[in-house]
């Protein structure tokens, strides 16, 4: 039982699988990549937030779990090439949901 409090491997899949969402609506190099209040990037985020959602009502996410779905999701933007004040701040915006 105790040890399931530390399994995250399918948050952290699930932060990958945002990021590649995100990636694929909202390339790097566009011009909305550097807005996060763009249309195109709100529509991208409304439909991130009811993934979220339903990732939600499924499982029951502790601290560590959301830390680690943030982290993955984090990572995988600055990997792609995102500058890091406009990943730090999609983090947070996810993290407020999860």
């Amino acid at each position: 039982m105790m040890f399931s409090w530390f399994d995250a491997k399918e948050e952290q899949h699930f932060g990958t699988t945002l990021a590649r969402f995100y990636i694929e609506r909202v390339p790097f190099e566009s011009p909305f990549s550097k807005n996060k209040f763009a249309t195109k990037t709100q529509e991208t985020l409304k439909k991130l937030d009811l993934q979220v959602q339903q990732f939600k009502k499924d499982r029951r996410l502790n601290v560590y779990k959301k830390a680690k779905l943030g982290n993955a999701f984090k990572w995988s933007l600055r990997d792609a090439g995102y500058d890091v004040d406009y990943v730090n701040e999609l983090t947070e915006w996810l993290m407020l949901r999860v």
